[in-house]
């Protein structure tokens, strides 16, 4: 057993004392080995964590947040695909992010400002999440102050990328677009209906079918 399944083990160790909600092992080792990737958590502060979480499982079309509403949650992605849109006032709709297994996802603006947002989430392909409260983040964050940096971490990344994407619809040509979702969503091109993905890049659905064919041509 690896270094990481031994901490793993030494938290399922003390699930009986601490009161949390028991997990499956593959989704433990899943979000802890995504907070991993930036902060230690001891065995206890891991087990706290985890006690603040919900397991949810979705079917696909499933919408787990309106525009208009309040986002009291933000989601990790054990399973499944998720996308984040908004509908203009013409009723089109704008794909501004995709979220595999492994990605977090969440309305940002409503969720830090406890405004109404103008965004909806909706399951793309049957998911299980782990979702956190904004209630129960700041919970963690007296208890745990480093997940604090964790968190910073993960709206920075999450800003970087708003802005890479802004100048590459001012910049790039759609099929570079398209080049750059591909290595971005490898999996995306057999899972999610064209017309998602052409929203994504910013063209029409005729559009993207057309550059699809050619380009997987070469």
């Amino acid at each position: 057993m690896n270094v990481f399944n031994e901490f793993l083990k030494s938290v399922f160790q003390k699930e009986t004392k601490l009161k949390f909600k028991s997990c499956i092992f593959e989704l433990m080792q899943s979000i802890l080995q995504n907070i991993a990737k930036h902060i230690s958590l001891t065995p206890e502060e891991a087990a706290l964590f985890l006690s603040k979480t919900e397991t949810k499982h979705y079917k696909t079309k499933t919408i787990l947040l309106s525009s208009g509403e309040i986002a009291d949650y933000t989601y990790y992605v054990n399973s499944g695909i998720l996308r984040s849109f908004n509908i203009n006032d013409n009723i089109i709709e704008h794909v501004l992010h995709f979220a595999c297994e492994g990605w977090w996802i969440g309305d940002m603006y409503s969720y830090v400002s406890g405004k109404p947002g103008n965004l909806f989430i909706e399951v793309l392909e049957d998911a299980e999440v782990v979702a956190i409260s904004k209630e129960n983040q700041q919970q963690l964050y007296e208890a745990i102050p480093k997940l604090e940096r964790f968190f910073r971490i993960l709206a920075e990344n999450s800003l970087v990328a708003h802005q890479e994407r802004l100048m590459d619809n001012l910049s790039l040509t759609a099929e570079e677009r398209f080049e750059k979702l591909c290595k971005k969503y490898p999996t995306l091109l057999q899972k999610v209906a064209q017309k998602h993905l052409a929203s994504y890049i910013g063209v029409t659905p005729e559009f993207f079918s057309k550059m699809k064919s050619r380009l997987l041509k070469k």
